[in-house]
C-alpha cells in the first residue's frame, strides 16, 4: 500500500512538473533547451567531448596566465592585455561549461527564465569584452611601433588598469539594460533551441520590443562594430608605416601584430554568427546552430592560446622551458 501512495505521489509530481513547463495560463519559470541533435543517444558522447575541452582550455590557458604572472621581463603591456584575454576565455567558460555538462546528463535539458537571463548576460558581456581587450592590444601595438619614443608615457600602469576596467566593466554596464527589459517581457515559446542563452532568447517573447531592438543596435556598434574598425584602422596605419622600412622592421611587425589579427577574425566569424542570428526570421538547422555553438564555446577558447604560445617568442621560448625540464604539472610553475 505505502508503494502504491509513493509511485502515484511520484506521477503526480511529474505531472505537475511537465505541466508547469508547458502551460502557457500558468507562470512558466522553465525553458527548455532544444539545441542539442539526440542527446539521449549521444549524452556521454557529448560529456566527454565537452569535459575534456573545458579541462584543456582551463588548463592551457592558466598555464600562460602563470607565465606572464611568474616572469618579470613579461610584465610588458602586451603580455598583460594577452593574460586578460586568456583569463577573460576561462571565466566564460566556468559560466558556460558547468551547466552544459549537467544537461547533457540529465533526462530534461531545461533552465529556469532568471536563469537564462543570467547565462545571456555573462555571456555577451564577456564576449563582447574580448573585443575591447582586442582594441587595447591593437593601440598598445600602435604606440609600440609607430610611436616607440612615447611608449613609456602613454602605456603606464594607471593606462594598462584603466583599459583593462573600462573593457570589462563597459559591456556589462550596456548590456545589463536589456537583460531587465526581457525580465519583465511575457514568453509566448518555451522551447529554446539552443543549448547556452544568447540573443536568440528575444525570439520568445510575445511581442517585440522596438525599443530592445534599437538599443541592441546600439550595443552592438559601440562593443563589436566600432571596436573591429578601429583595430583594423590600427594595423592598417602600422603596417602603412612599417611598409616603408626595413624587412626585419616588417617582419618584427608583423610577428607581433599577426596573432592578434588572427584571434580578431576568428572570433569575429564565431561570434558574429551568434549575434545575427537572433535578427534574423529564418530559423537555422538544430545541426547548424549547434556546430557553430560548439565552435565558440570549444574552439576558440582553445584556439587563442596555441596562437599566442606558438607565435609570441618569449611566451614560446618560457613554454619551452617548461615542458623540455620534464615538470609532470602545471603545479612546477610555482617552484
Amino acid at each position: 500500500m505505502t508503494l502504491v501512495r509513493s509511485s502515484v505521489h511520484v506521477s503526480l509530481t511529474n505531472s505537475l512538473f511537465q505541466t508547469s513547463l508547458m502551460d502557457n495560463n500558468l507562470n512558466v519559470t522553465y525553458l527548455t533547451l532544444d539545441g542539442y541533435v539526440e542527446v539521449h543517444k549521444y549524452r556521454y558522447l557529448y560529456f566527454v567531448i565537452m569535459f575534456t575541452a573545458y579541462f584543456l582550455i582551463i588548463c592551457f590557458n592558466s598555464i600562460i596566465v602563470c607565465l606572464i604572472v611568474i616572469h618579470k621581463n613579461l610584465h610588458e603591456p602586451m603580455y598583460i592585455f594577452i593574460a586578460a584575454l586568456l583569463l577573460n576565455s576561462v571565466l566564460l567558460s566556468t559560466a558556460l561549461y558547468p551547466k552544459i555538462l549537467f544537461d547533457v546528463l540529465s533526462e530534461k535539458q531545461i533552465i529556469s527564465y532568471p536563469a537564462c537571463l543570467f547565462q545571456w548576460f555573462i555571456y555577451f558581456s564577456l564576449g563582447y569584452s574580448e573585443f575591447l581587450l582586442l582594441a587595447a592590444m591593437a593601440y598598445d601595438r600602435y604606440v609600440s611601433i609607430c610611436k616607440p619614443l612615447q611608449y613609456r608615457t602613454i602605456m603606464t600602469k594607471r593606462n594598462i588598469c584603466i583599459l583593462l576596467v573600462v573593457a570589462w566593466i563597459l559591456p556589462a554596464c550596456q548590456f545589463a539594460a536589456p537583460v531587465v527589459i526581457s525580465s519583465n517581457i511575457k514568453l509566448c515559446n518555451f522551447n529554446y533551441k539552443g543549448i547556452i542563452c544568447s540573443s536568440s532568447l528575444l525570439k520568445l517573447h510575445c511581442v517585440t520590443s522596438r525599443v530592445l531592438y534599437i538599443y541592441g543596435l546600439v550595443v552592438l556598434i559601440n562593443l563589436l562594430i566600432l571596436p573591429v574598425l578601429f583595430i583594423l584602422f590600427t594595423y592598417i596605419r602600422i603596417f602603412i608605416i612599417k611598409y616603408q622600412s626595413g624587412r626585419e622592421v616588417r617582419r618584427k611587425a608583423a610577428q607581433t601584430c599577426l596573432p592578434h589579427l588572427i584571434v580578431l577574425i576568428n572570433y569575429s566569424c564565431l561570434f558574429g554568427f551568434d549575434v545575427l542570428i537572433a535578427r534574423m526570421e529564418t530559423n537555422f538547422p538544430t545541426t547548424v546552430h549547434l556546430i557553430m555553438s560548439l565552435q565558440v564555446l570549444l574552439y576558440h577558447p582553445l584556439f587563442n592560446p596555441i596562437i599566442y604560445g606558438l607565435k609570441m617568442k618569449e611566451i614560446s621560448k618560457h613554454l619551452r622551458k617548461l615542458f623540455y625540464s620534464g615538470c609532470p604539472s602545471v603545479f612546477c610553475l610555482f617552484m
